[in-house]
């Protein structure tokens, strides 16, 4: 492989190998698609615990007097609504209301900021803020500096309790603490998120000291039935819980309101932010196209980019995401179509290899603990 086209590589890359990996290439990382099987590590996940090497995401380090009023400007919820150590989910935007980026804010002191961004933005994303600037502050990429590890399922906080004397059961859905010590690994920031449906932690540490917490939490976790997991069952895992995917349901072309994630979009919030005219007045006018939950009740697997037809056979829109789903042995998929089919119950087709497959709107999430 030349090293132009060279894919980047996690610092657990090599010892991807000793737990079976099989690697393929996600958005221009080299990452586990598998350790043992799909199947195998979305029911450990849903049934006792997961652990997944997520140290591709993004961090910006945001810091200063106009810290808060920088970044509010930037997304769609109210940060200044964050206490210290609480995260909180949001949607960055163009002017028009399409997005730039679903991404997570933690407050970490009063004049300082972790974003968290998506790994094929990461570039995208950090040429946005910088573009935005304003006041006193500073903005840091240390993306490269930091590994972020995600131990998820219900026996996750079980798990990482025998490794550390930090109570987790104080830490609410949402909340973090930091500098936390984990067997002899210090100073790691322990936040109570996910992107499976289930409960759980996202670990973000310095890149040098995540081999040996990636080792040491197999070691304790093997016994409560912890599996490494790779980007096959975080997809599936992510699916039937409802949460988007950055260039699947949420994309330059597609509004977090059209994407079902109005609940991080605050136009009545003080301050102005970029796209708050555009999504005001999409709200006003009400939506044309929204993203919805769809069953294939014939055969086939709905997958992204297939066509949606309406019953009588007029295309009304796209397949965003599509799998079968692991947990409720049924095809089910994300589509974006037009509004007037959106309703629960809704008769569907999709197109799968020119064949016109029966498909239905039903509610989400798919699966609910």
């Amino acid at each position: 492989m030349s090293t132009e086209t060279a894919l980047k590589q996690t610092p657990l890359f090599e010892i991807y190998g000793k737990y079976g990996a099989k690697v393929i290439d996600f958005g221009g990382w080299a990452l586990p698609v598998q350790f043992s099987s799909i199947l195998e590590e979305h029911e450990a996940v849903r049934t006792e615990s997961g652990l997944f090497d997520v140290s591709h995401m993004g961090e910006v380090l945001v810091e200063g007097k106009d810290a808060c009023a920088y970044i509010n400007q930037l997304v769609t919820n109210d940060i200044t609504k964050l206490a210290i150590n609480q995260a909180q989910y949001t949607a960055m935007c163009y002017p028009d209301g399409g997005t730039v980026d679903d991404i997570l804010v933690y407050k970490l002191a009063d004049e300082k900021y972790l974003l968290v961004i998506n790994a094929a933005n990461i570039e995208k994303d950090v040429e946005w803020m910088k573009k935005h600037v304003k006041g006193d502050m500073k903005l840091e990429n240390i993306s490269d500096d930091i590994a972020q590890l995600a131990i998820q399922g219900p026996k996750a906080e079980a798990i990482l309790q025998k490794v550390t004397d930090t109570d987790l059961s104080a830490i609410g859905v949402f909340k973090f603490a930091q500098q936390v010590n984990i067997s002899e690994i210090t100073d790691v920031l322990v936040s109570r998120t996910g992107y499976t449906g289930e409960d759980g932690f996202e670990l973000y540490l310095q890149k040098d000291q995540v081999a040996a917490l990636w080792e040491k939490l197999l070691e304790v976790g093997t016994s409560e039935g912890l599996k490494p997991c790779g980007l096959g069952a975080r997809d599936t895992l992510r699916l039937e819980a409802r949460l988007p995917l950055y260039g699947q349901e949420l994309s330059s072309e597609i509004s977090p309101l059209e994407a079902g994630v109005g609940f991080v979009v605050k136009t009545n919030k003080e301050s102005d932010f970029i796209g708050k005219e555009a999504l005001s007045a999409q709200k006003e006018a009400g939506l044309t196209r929204k993203i919805v939950g769809i069953e294939v009740t014939g055969r086939g697997i709905p997958r992204h980019g297939y066509k949606v037809l309406s019953e009588d056979g007029k295309e009304i829109g796209v397949v965003t995401s599509g799998t079968q789903s692991p947990s409720l042995k049924k095809s089910i998929g994300l589509a974006l179509i037009s509004v007037d089919h959106a309703d629960v119950g809704t008769l569907l087709k999709i197109e799968i290899r020119n064949k016109q497959i029966e498909a239905v709107v039903v509610k989400t999430p798919f699966y609910k603990k």
